[in-house]
């Protein structure tokens, strides 16, 4: 992972367009996944695979298989932006409805009903550290975590005032092989792939 630094002269705005060009021109050119946080750009040079993209591909479905006919679990781009928070990330599965999805450019986290995120093996404090934090920053009003290296997650709802900005009051916490409801759908964890212990 790479932290591009933060020049606290000069504006957010101005910082943010010019990370978010730096992103763009890199982003068909290098390896991994770009994303824009209040520290930086974070660069997860480990292109997801096996269990990661299975383990979203497990959940879209079984989200799916619940929800009306109007919602998807979509696992695929855009990113979610916040430009006046300075904020670009892009969940591996978003709950959103088909009118909110079908827009140009990237998604307002405001229409988010859940970002789901599969912790990465190399760079988990992306996932359990920083984006708990700036989902609630952006409006996104439940958080669901899923940890392969670990066979846990957590869901995090009602976002709540801090002194600190924005933080989720509750968290759930649950081990694979039981039941997460995910904002008001209710889904299986069983059968979802680990991380091979390293070296494998």
């Amino acid at each position: 992972m790479t932290i591009a630094p933060d020049d606290a002269q000069q504006g957010a705005s101005h910082v943010y367009r010019a990370m978010r060009e730096l992103v763009q021109s890199m982003d068909d050119s290098l390896p991994g996944k770009f994303e824009i946080t209040k520290e930086g750009i974070v660069h997860d040079m480990t292109s997801p695979g096996g269990p990661h993209e299975v383990t979203a591909a497990h959940i879209s479905r079984r989200l799916e298989r619940t929800m009306p006919d109007e919602l998807l679990a979509h696992n695929g781009t855009p990113d979610v932006e916040d430009a006046p928070e300075g904020i670009m990330r892009h969940p591996d599965v978003m709950v959103i409805a088909w009118d909110d999805l079908n827009v140009e450019g990237s998604i307002d986290p405001h229409t988010l009903i859940a970002a789901i995120e599969v912790v990465s093996r190399s760079n988990p404090d992306n996932d359990w550290v920083t984006k708990m934090r700036d989902y609630p920053l952006i409006g996104v009003p439940v958080y669901a975590v899923f940890d392969p290296r670990t066979g846990t997650g957590a869901v995090l709802t009602d976002i709540h005032p801090t002194p600190d900005g924005p933080r989720y009051a509750t968290r759930k916490d649950f081990v694979y092989g039981e039941d997460v409801t995910i904002a008001d759908w209710t889904i299986a964890t069983d059968g979802l792939p680990r991380y091979p212990p390293p070296g494998q």
